[in-house]
């Protein structure tokens, strides 16, 4: 039981003047910024599928050739512009979403065929669908 009172002591004798100083010798912490919350909106789960959608098809014409192959990726920028603004959180995922329906189909065919083809009007359709469901339940 005395050595443990010794080392009590000899831990409080050694603390005693750091304990006295009151910490002045430590650097002022900084205030840690936390990032902003992040905004939701009700439709966040058909935009991003529709961001994917948007990616697909835009590699799908690509890859065909199609006429206006841009214009998928030009309207995936004016729906980051649209909807993102400022909340970095929310253009990430829909940046994240508009990749992963595009390495998708990147991973599946190399060349234009009848399968891609009918897979590009399918994946417009869902587009146009997913697009009028958002605007017409939730836009002004």
């Amino acid at each position: 039981m005395i050595p443990v009172r010794r080392v009590f002591l000899l831990l409080l004798v050694l603390a005693g003047p750091t304990m006295a100083q009151g910490g002045k010798n430590t650097p002022p912490q900084q205030e840690e910024i936390a990032p902003p919350p992040a905004v939701t909106v009700p439709y966040d789960d058909k935009l991003a599928r529709l961001a994917e959608v948007l990616g697909s098809v835009h590699y799908l014409r690509t890859l065909c050739k199609a006429a206006g192959g841009d214009e998928w990726r030009n309207g995936m920028q004016q729906l980051l512009d649209s909807e993102t603004g400022g909340e970095q959180q929310r253009r990430e995922k829909l940046t994240a979403a508009f990749n992963r329906g595009y390495r998708a189909f990147a991973s599946v065919y190399t060349d234009c065929t009848v399968a891609a083809i009918v897979a590009e009007e399918r994946y417009r359709n869902e587009g146009a669908t997913l697009a009028t469901e958002i605007t017409s339940r939730f836009g002004n």
